[in-house]
C-alpha cells in the first residue's frame, strides 16, 4: 500500500525542492521510493495476469533539467508506466502518485506521424466502433472522454466539416482518471488500479487492431 509517509515526503520535497535538503532527507526518500516500488510491483504483477506486459518502467526521482525553464532538481511525484508487447498489442498505461494529484493515465501519447495518420484515416473512413467504446457506460465511469492535445481546426488533408472532426483534430488520444489523497490511501487501491487499467482495454483492442492493419483491414505483420 501507500501510505501516508509517502505522500508528505512528497509535500515536503515540492517545498524544499533543492539538493541540500534531498541529501538530508535521502534516507526518507529511499524508504519511501522502496515502499512505491514495490507496490507499483505488485500492480505490474496483478496486470500481468490480465494483459501481456513487455515492459515496466518506474520513472527516477532525479529531473533532466537541461532544457527546461524549471530547474528543480527533482520531481516531485513516483510514476511507473507499463508498455503492452509490440508490435501487435499497442497502448501503454501510467500511474502517477503525487501529493493531491495522484492519476492514471494510459493511451497514446506521441503517435508517430505514420500511426497518427493511421488513426485519423481509419476515424475518417468509419468512427461508429470508437464512438461505440468512448461512449460506452464503463469508459464514461471511469474516464469520462478522450484528453489531449488537438490542431485547432482540420489536419492537412481532412475535411474540417466531417462529422467526426472532433476526434480526427486529436494529436494524442488518452484516458485519464484522477484520484483524491484518501482514493489512494485506501487499502483496495491496488484492485481499484487494476481495474481501471482492465477499463482501458476495449479502446486499447480497437486502437490495436486499427495499428496492425490497413485501411482494408489486411493484417500488416
Amino acid at each position: 500500500m501507500i501510505t501516508q509517509h509517502t505522500f508528505s515526503f512528497l509535500k515536503e520535497l515540492s517545498e524544499n525542492n533543492n539538493r541540500d535538503w534531498f541529501e538530508v532527507n535521502k534516507p526518507v526518500f529511499e524508504k519511501q521510493q522502496a515502499a512505491t516500488k514495490a507496490f507499483f510491483n505488485e500492480v505490474g504483477e496483478a496486470l500481468s495476469k490480465l494483459d501481456s506486459i513487455e515492459k515496466t518502467k518506474i520513472f527516477r526521482i532525479y529531473k533532466d533539467v537541461r532544457f527546461s525553464k524549471d530547474k528543480t532538481p527533482y520531481k516531485t511525484n513516483f510514476g511507473v508506466s507499463y508498455s503492452r508487447t509490440k508490435p501487435m498489442l499497442r497502448g501503454g498505461y501510467y500511474l502517477h502518485i503525487e501529493n493531491n494529484n495522484s492519476f492514471i493515465g494510459g493511451g497514446f501519447w506521441d503517435p508517430n506521424k505514420e500511426d497518427l495518420e493511421r488513426i485519423r484515416k481509419e476515424i475518417e473512413l468509419d468512427a461508429s466502433e470508437l464512438r461505440e467504446i468512448i461512449n460506452s457506460t464503463e469508459f464514461k465511469k471511469y474516464f469520462g472522454e478522450l484528453v489531449g492535445d488537438e490542431v485547432k481546426t482540420a489536419p492537412k488533408g481532412f475535411d474540417k466539416n466531417h462529422p467526426d472532426i472532433d476526434l480526427i483534430r486529436k494529436k494524442q488520444f488518452l484516458v485519464m482518471r484522477k484520484f483524491t489523497n484518501k482514493d489512494v490511501l485506501s487499502p483496495n487501491f491496488k484492485d481499484e488500479v487494476v481495474a481501471t487499467f482492465q477499463a482501458m482495454r476495449p479502446y486499447f483492442d480497437y486502437m490495436s487492431s486499427v495499428l496492425t492493419t490497413n485501411l482494408n483491414g489486411e493484417s500488416l505483420y
